[in-house]
C-alpha cells in the first residue's frame, strides 16, 4: 500500500481497477465523468473502455460482459439512470456471472442536473443492493467490496457517490501494483434457462431476490459497512455519505460525543445494525440529503421491533427537504436537536456582495450564432423553440431568449411535434446538440417522419460533447481510447430515416445562415438544418476583434443583441475584452456601421 492524493472519482476508478476490472462503459455526465476518464488513463491494455452512445447502451454492454464472467462497471449521473432503467430492471431479475457495479453519481443541489432524484430510492424500487460512500478513501475501498458482493450474490449492484464525494480530494491509501486483482473471464456460456427472460423465470427470480435481500440485510449489519460510534446520552444521529463528515465536524465543533450510526448500505437496509443502535436511545436525528431513506428505515425498524425511539429528520422539518447540506447547516441542526444555543457568527464588516455571474455561452461559441440566425430569420413569425440538454440550454438566457422548453436529453424533438399538432400555424423548431442527437434524438426524428410532423430540426454540431468536458462521440471519428474510426455522419443518418431536406451551414456566416433558415423553415414536413462549427474551446482563436471608435455610434447593438462576454462596457462605450474574444467575427456582422474589424474579418 502507498499514499496518493486523489479526486473521489479517480479513487473510484482506481479502486475498480484494483478489484480486477475488465470492462468499463458509460455516458458522460457531471459529477460522474472523471471515473471513466481515469480508468482510461490508467489502462494498461487489459481493460476495455468505451464512451457509449447513451446510458442504456452502456448498461447493456456491461451486462454482456458480466454474462461472460467479466468484472464490469457502468458509469452515469443520476438522470442517466432513467435512461438505463429499462434494461436494469430486467437485469435485476436475470442476474450476472461476473461482478457488475453500476456507478450512479447523485447531485444534491442540484448543481448541474435536472433533478434531485435519489438513487437509494431507486435501489429499493429495483431491489438492487446499494453502496453509499462517505469519503474518498471509503469510495476507493467500498467499490472493491461492491464487486465482491455483486459476484457472490450474482446481482448487479448500485454504487452511489454524491457530488462532494466525487469531486472531493484526499490523500488516501491505495494498493501497490502487485496487489491489484487480475480477473480472467470465462466467456459466455450458453444457458437459455438462465439468460433468456420469460415470465415464469421472472416469477421464480422475484422470490429469490426477496430471499437474497433479506439475507443481505443481515449480512450488511455484520459487515462493518454500517458502523456505529459510541457516545454519551440518550440522543443519537444516523447519517450517510458526506453528511457523516459534516456531522463529525459539527460534533467536534460543539465538543460533544453522542452515538452515531453511519449507513453505508441503504438497501437492503441493515435492520439488525439499526435496531442495535436504536435500543437505549430516546431520540435520533437523521441527517441525509435528498430522500428521507434512513429516516424511513429507522421508523420501520422501530415499528417492527416495538421500539419507542422518536425519529427526527426531513419528515419532521429538522433537516431541509431539498438541496445540499453543509457543515454550517448540519452544525445548526445538531445544535437545535441537542438544545444547544449557537451565538450568531461574527461577520466581517463591509464585505462587498459577490457579483452576479450567471452562466453564459462562451465568447466565440458557434451556438450563439446559430440561435441568433434562427431568431433573425423568424422575426415577426409565430414560432416555438424547444431546447435540450447541453451548453446550448444557455440559449434561454437574455438577450438570445431562444429556448422555450428543456426537459431531458432528446425530449425537445418530440415536444416540438406535440406542440405542432396542437398549434399547426406555429413554426416549431427543435434544437439538439451533436452528442445528444446520437444519444437520444434519432428515434424522435423517426417518430416525426412516421407521423408526418411539421417541424424544423436544428442540429448544433460543434464536433464534441462540450458541456461535460469534450468527450468523443460517434460523430467525432475517435473513441475514448483514441482509436480512429469512421465518423457517423449526421446528415446521412437524417436522410436515412426519411428526412428529405437537410442543409448544412456555418452559423458564423450569418447572412448565409439566416437565408438557409428562412428557406428550410418554410417547407412542409420534417426538415433539418445542421449548424456545423467547432467548439470555440477546441480551436486556436483568431486575433481579437477591433472596434473603430471613429465609426462606432455606440448603439450597443453588438452587445445587446448577442450577449457575448467578449463585449463589455468601458466608460459607457462597448469595448472588446481581449482576454475572452476569439475573433469569431459574429459581432462585426451585427454592427450596423461596420465599426468592428479584426478577427476572422481581418484583411
Amino acid at each position: 500500500m502507498h499514499k496518493e492524493f486523489l479526486m473521489g472519482n479517480a479513487a473510484i476508478a482506481r479502486g475498480a481497477i484494483a478489484a480486477g476490472l475488465n470492462v468499463i462503459s458509460g455516458y458522460p455526465g457531471t459529477p460522474s465523468t472523471e471515473v471513466l476518464e481515469t480508468a482510461a488513463k490508467n489502462n494498461d491494455g487489459s481493460l476495455y473502455v468505451e464512451w457509449s452512445v447513451n446510458e442504456k447502451a452502456a448498461l447493456e454492454v456491461g451486462a454482456g460482459a458480466a454474462y461472460s464472467g467479466a468484472r464490469c462497471m457502468v458509469t452515469m449521473k443520476q438522470v442517466g439512470l432513467n435512461v438505463a432503467s429499462d434494461p436494469l430492471m430486467s437485469l435485476a431479475y436475470i442476474g450476472v456471472k461476473g461482478g457488475m457495479v453500476i456507478l450512479v453519481a447523485d447531485d444534491p443541489g442540484p448543481i448541474s442536473s435536472q433533478t434531485e432524484q435519489d438513487t437509494r430510492t431507486f435501489a429499493a424500487y429495483s431491489k438492487l443492493p446499494c453502496f453509499d460512500p462517505s469519503s474518498v478513501q471509503e469510495a476507493y475501498d467500498m467499490i472493491q467490496t461492491a464487486f465482491e458482493y455483486s459476484e457472490k450474490y450474482h446481482t448487479p449492484v448500485l454504487f452511489r457517490p454524491t457530488t462532494r464525494v466525487c469531486h472531493g480530494y484526499a490523500s488516501i491509501e491505495v494498493k501497490d501494483e502487485n496487489e491489484l486483482k487480475k480477473n480472467q473471464p470465462e466467456g459466455f456460456v450458453r444457458d437459455p434457462m438462465k439468460w433468456v427472460i420469460f415470465p415464469r423465470l421472472s416469477f421464480k427470480a422475484h422470490g429469490d431476490i426477496e430471499k437474497r435481500n433479506s439475507e443481505l440485510s443481515a449480512v450488511f449489519s455484520d459487515s462493518g459497512l454500517n458502523p456505529t460510534f459510541s457516545g454519551m446520552g440518550k440522543r443519537g444521529i444516523a447519517t450517510q455519505g458526506i453528511n457523516f463528515t459534516y456531522t463529525r465536524e459539527a460534533l467536534k465543533a460543539l465538543d460533544i460525543e453522542i452515538p452515531l450510526f453511519k449507513v453505508g448500505t441503504p438497501f437492503p437496509f441493515p435492520e439488525e445494525a439499526a435496531k442495535a443502535f436504536l435500543e437505549g436511545l430516546d431520540e435520533v436525528l437523521c441527517i441525509e440529503e435528498l430522500d428521507p431513506v434512513i429516516e424511513r428505515g429507522l421508523i420501520y425498524v422501530c415499528g417492527k421491533y416495538g421500539l419507542k425511539t422518536r425519529i427526527y429528520g426531513k419528515q419532521t422539518g429538522n433537516i431541509p427537504t431539498a438541496g445540499e447540506n453543509t457543515c454550517t447547516s448540519v452544525k445548526g441542526a445538531v445544535a437545535s436537536f441537542l438544545g444547544i444555543f449557537l451565538p450568531a457568527e461574527e461577520k466581517a464588516e463591509d464585505v462587498p456582495p459577490l457579483p452576479v455571474r450567471p452562466p453564459v455561452l462562451c465568447a466565440g461559441c458557434p451556438h450563439r450564432a446559430s440561435f441568433f440566425a434562427v431568431k433573425q430569420a423568424m422575426k415577426g413569425i409565430k414560432s416555438v423553440f424547444c431546447g435540450d440538454i447541453g451548453c446550448y440550454t444557455l440559449g434561454n438566457a437574455m438577450p438570445l431568449d431562444m429556448v422555450d422548453t428543456c426537459l431531458c436529453m432528446g425530449a425537445g424533438v418530440n415536444i416540438t411535434q406535440g406542440i405542432g399538432h396542437i398549434a399547426p400555424d406555429t413554426k416549431c423548431f427543435a434544437f439538439v446538440g451533436d452528442s445528444t442527437f446520437f444519444a437520444s434524438a434519432i428515434t424522435g426524428v423517426v417518430n416525426a417522419v412516421y407521423n408526418q410532423a411539421d417541424m424544423t430540426l436544428v442540429v448544433l454540431d460543434n464536433s464534441t460533447t462540450a458541456m461535460t468536458g469534450h468527450q468523443p462521440h460517434p460523430g467525432t471519428g475517435r473513441t475514448m481510447m483514441g482509436q480512429v474510426v469512421d465518423k457517423v455522419n449526421i446528415e446521412q443518418v437524417l436522410r436515412g430515416v426519411g428526412v428529405t431536406t437537410v442543409e448544412t451551414v456555418d452559423p458564423l456566416k450569418l447572412d448565409e445562415a439566416v437565408e438557409v433558415v428562412k428557406r428550410v423553415a418554410n417547407e412542409k414536413g420534417v426538415k433539418a438544418i445542421i449548424f456545423k462549427s467547432p467548439c470555440a474551446v477546441l480551436i486556436k482563436p483568431e486575433k481579437p476583434a477591433v472596434i473603430d471608435n471613429d465609426k462606432c455610434i455606440n448603439c450597443q447593438k453588438c452587445k445587446n443583441l448577442l450577449g457575448c462576454p467578449g463585449l463589455v462596457l468601458r466608460d459607457g462605450k462597448v469595448a472588446i475584452e481581449e482576454s475572452l474574444c476569439t475573433g469569431c467575427g459574429l459581432c462585426s456582422q451585427v454592427c450596423p456601421v461596420n465599426a468592428i474589424g479584426g478577427g476572422k474579418n481581418a484583411e
